[in-house]
């Protein structure tokens, strides 16, 4: 294995212990609103994967503020996994 593919290799895990870094977990005080939504939503498949090796992270948070939250976490899994079709509406 070249030193590219060990660093790529590290760099990913990097990325995604940064990105499950900003999962919910537990209750709160703060209350999560539409920015902290578009966060858990970016993060939701990453806390799923981690799930599986059963980690106690949250989905989402429990004391958010409703509407704008849930919008919030529909827009960041929008952003994940829809982020890619401009690309594919340059195409000849």
């Amino acid at each position: 294995m070249g030193a590219k593919k060990i660093f790529i290799s590290l760099y990913i895990l990097f990325i995604m212990f940064l990105l499950t870094s900003c999962a919910p977990i537990g209750m709160t005080h703060e209350e999560y609103g539409f920015f902290f939504g578009i966060a858990h939503g970016f993060t939701s498949p990453l806390i799923l994967l981690a799930k599986l090796f059963g980690t106690h992270l949250g989905l989402y948070a429990a004391h958010n503020s409703g509407l704008f939250y849930w919008l919030g976490f529909v827009l960041g899994l929008a952003i994940l996994f829809c982020g890619g079709g401009g690309s594919y509406a340059s195409r000849k």
